[in-house]
Parts: C-alpha cells; sequence; structure tokens
C-alpha cells in the first residue's frame, strides 16, 4: 500500500506577474515540482490579461495535477482601492481555473504566510526569498518574488494543513 503524494499549487496572484509553485508533500518531505511565473501582456487590455492568467493557470493545473491551490488573499489599502479592484479580476480568473478543475482553494494573507516562514508578518521579499530557499534547500532564491511568494503560499498550507486538529 502506497502513500499517495499531496501537491500544492501556490498562487501569487497578479495582473502583470502571477507567480506559480507546485510543491510535493511525500513519505520524503517536501520537493518543488515546477515553479514560475505566468505572465499577462502588460500592454494589453484588462480582458487579455484576465484571458492568458486564466490559461497559464489552467495550463499548469492540467501538466502537474495538483490535489489543492493555496493562493494569497487580497490586501487592500486605503490610498490605493484600485488595485485591490484589479487584483479582484486575477483572483478571480485562478479560483476560476480551479474550480474548473474541480480543486480545492485555500486562502492566507500574506501577513500569515510571512508570519509563519520567518516569524515576522513584514518580512520584506528578500526575506521571504531566503526562507523558501532555506526551508526548501534550494541552491538558490527563488527569483523573481513573485515565485518564492508562490512558493510561500504553497508551504504555508502544507504547515497548516498538516497541523494536528486540538480537541
Amino acid at each position: 500500500m502506497s502513500e499517495t503524494p499531496i501537491r500544492i499549487l501556490g498562487i501569487d496572484p497578479g495582473l502583470n506577474v502571477t507567480g506559480y509553485g507546485v510543491l510535493e508533500a511525500g513519505r520524503n518531505g517536501l520537493c518543488v515540482c515546477e515553479a514560475g511565473i505566468v505572465r499577462g501582456t502588460s500592454r494589453s487590455d484588462l480582458v487579455a490579461r484576465v484571458q492568458q492568467i486564466h490559461e497559464g493557470v489552467t495550463e499548469v493545473i492540467a501538466s502537474f495535477q495538483p490535489t489543492a491551490m493555496a493562493v494569497e488573499e487580497l490586501y487592500s489599502h486605503y490610498q490605493r482601492p484600485r488595485t485591490s479592484i484589479l487584483m479582484g479580476h486575477a483572483r478571480g480568473v485562478i479560483c476560476l481555473a480551479a474550480a474548473q478543475a474541480d480543486l480545492p482553494v485555500h486562502s492566507y494573507s500574506a501577513t500569515q504566510v510571512k508570519r509563519i516562514l520567518t516569524g515576522n508578518g513584514r518580512a520584506p521579499k528578500g526575506q521571504v526569498q531566503l526562507a523558501i530557499q532555506r526551508e526548501l534547500s534550494l541552491t538558490a532564491a527563488p527569483d523573481p518574488p513573485d515565485v518564492a511568494d508562490a512558493l510561500a503560499i504553497a508551504l504555508c498550507h502544507c504547515y497548516l494543513a498538516n497541523k494536528p486538529v486540538k480537541v
């Protein structure tokens, strides 16, 4: 009887650059199956960009058959409400791709992910990159930072999903 590995797709949503990382958790621990970016052509209109994001995420899901998706929650800053509205478009098509694949989606705030990985909810991107390099025993820090953020979200889900439930 063999243990089926769990594959988590972590997503750092963005309209221009969406980071993704696929982690596999199995008997031998965690390994990175794939990590990269889906790029929305920055000069194209919003409809074309969200279509590119949807197609890219759909392709990653089809290629790696994850068992769950972990995605960063939207962050809204009172001085820039338009940014969160635009990011909602990207996050929406990412969640749609998951729903079309019957893939459960789990959301985590950026501060929660950073706190779990670094102990500091306001850790800078460079610190998150180094934490991911250390935790996943990578030879170099993931670059661009969007990839490190996606791997961090997936890793956060792995840690929290396997946490024993207190009764």
